[in-house]
């Protein structure tokens, strides 16, 4: 009898490279890998349209389409995190002295409100800086993953034909999230934001989740051990890519992997944990912005959220 095969779309990360090149398989289907170009557009035709069997989602992208009853379910595997401290640009000839001086302004948000570094960038000049977020008007660059999604009175559209990095080059928006730009007058609005990030971690567990993984429902609810093959192979390619990252140089690592490093070196520990357990503290904290942040109107439980495995 002939194996179920899955499409799936996933990123070529050092910890999905095992999966890819097929020197980790599960044990009761197969992997249909489509190379999207973009990780972003699986996102949006997953959200849009069920095109995938297993797909990676950005976590507040989930956070959304659950709350628009889309028909899937993440399992616990994070398959991106990252800090955000340096993701916030400004404009130095506006008087933007400290976080707070950007309530009153216009900040752009590259893509959609509901964009994970967004929400993460948001939360920490809330948290952190005690900004407002209610008193900044948000420019968006793009639309939603989520159609569905209305966002707070307090966002915007870009004018057409413009983009964010000529807005904030001209000064017609105070900052932005999300961009990259090389102009004169434009720096991070957080100084050592990379440790900044790290501080955050080592001083109280800060170590945002980017990407999960999700499942269609009706898979999940035909294949009752699905979950946890899906799962145990995820780790198991993931074990191995921790196992490399040990014993290699940091100035042989990709920019990425450095940073996972130097997590590891941190805190001792896995710098990619999955499981619900171990990323608790994370996952009720996006739980919360999002609902902060005006993206869901009730918070839901982890429970609700996660495929439960061992």
């Amino acid at each position: 009898m002939s194996r179920p095969v899955l499409k799936t779309a996933v990123q070529t990360l050092g910890h999905t490279g095992a999966l890819k090149d097929r020197s980790v398989a599960p044990q009761g289907f197969d992997f249909e890998f489509e190379e999207v170009p973009k990780i972003i557009q699986a996102f949006r035709r997953m959200v849009r349209g069920s095109e995938f069997d297993i797909s990676e989602m950005a976590i507040t992208t989930y956070l959304c389409a659950r709350a628009h009853g889309k028909e899937f379910t993440a399992l616990p595997i994070f398959l991106v995190r990252a800090f955000h401290h340096g993701a916030i640009l400004v404009n130095t000839r506006l008087g933007i002295g400290s976080p707070k001086d950007l309530e009153g302004r216009k900040v752009g948000v590259n893509r959609g409100y509901t964009v994970t570094t967004g929400v993460w960038a948001r939360s920490i000049l809330q948290q952190e800086y005690g900004v407002d977020l209610s008193r900044v008007t948000w420019v968006l660059s793009g639309d939603e993953h989520v159609a569905e999604f209305q966002p707070p009175s307090n966002v915007v559209p870009m004018e057409p034909g413009r983009t964010l990095e000529d807005m904030l080059a001209a000064g017609e928006i105070a900052a932005a999230i999300g961009v990259e730009i090389e102009h004169p007058d434009v720096r991070p609005l957080i100084p050592d934001a990379r440790q900044a990030g790290f501080e955050a971690l080592r001083d109280h567990g800060h170590y945002p989740i980017n990407h999960t993984l999700v499942v269609r429902n009706a898979l999940l609810e035909a294949n009752p051990g699905l979950a946890q093959d899906i799962f145990e192979t995820f780790a198991e390619a993931k074990r191995r890519y921790v196992e490399r990252l040990a014993r290699t140089p940091a100035d042989e690592l990709a920019k990425a992997d450095q940073t996972y490093k130097r997590v590891m070196q941190i805190t001792g520990a896995d710098p990619l944990p999955y499981g619900i357990e171990a990323n608790r503290h994370m996952i009720e904290s996006v739980i919360r912005h999002a609902t902060d942040q005006g993206i869901l109107k009730r918070p839901f439980t982890v429970e609700e959220l996660f495929v439960p495995v061992a």
